[in-house]
């Protein structure tokens, strides 16, 4: 998959086809249908006063979108940018939003079987944008990813200050 692919209707898109991203070491999923594009992490508008997981701000075609650092979010650290960091621009209840990950992985299609529910973590950390684990793969090929809400996770009280800073 290229970085700068755009995501059209000329392909089906079935209900359960998730985009799968790396942060650190763990693999993430997230619903095709929640993405807009994908494109190389260009430097960004930094505001003033927004939290540290808020990278800043680009302009995509005349619309100012913020881009969030997941890494950060996930307090995994901050994004170390390379050549494989991405930005998956995503669409959300018509509010466009930016979320920086180390790189893209694939498109999969997984069947109910292959998701099992998330485990109940008993902390001070909210997972509850966290939807299942999905399996892939079988022997040594075999590798869990983590799904996500994205809708959930983006709109987390921290993340409502998106607004705030894109205006």
């Amino acid at each position: 998959m290229g970085v700068m692919e755009r995501f059209e209707t000329a392909r089906p898109v079935h209900a359960n086809e998730y985009l799968t991203f790396r942060l650190d070491t763990e693999e993430y999923g997230i619903d095709i249908l929640k993405v807009q594009e994908i494109r190389g992490y260009d430097n960004v508008t930094k505001i003033s006063g927004a939290p540290p997981f808020i990278k800043g701000v680009i302009n995509l075609r005349g619309v100012i979108v913020p881009i969030v650092d997941l890494r950060m979010k996930f307090n995994l650290g901050e994004a170390k940018c390379d050549a494989f960091t991405v930005a998956i621009i995503l669409n959300l209840a018509g509010r466009v939003v930016g979320a920086v990950v180390d790189s893209v992985s694939d498109v999969l299609e997984l069947n109910p079987s292959q998701i099992k529910d998330a485990p109940e973590f008993r902390s001070m950390l909210d997972t509850n944008y966290i939807t299942g684990l999905g399996s892939v793969g079988t022997g040594e090929d075999a590798r869990m990813l983590i799904l996500i809400d994205i809708d959930r996770l983006m709109s987390s009280a921290d993340i409502a200050l998106i607004d705030k800073v894109a205006t």
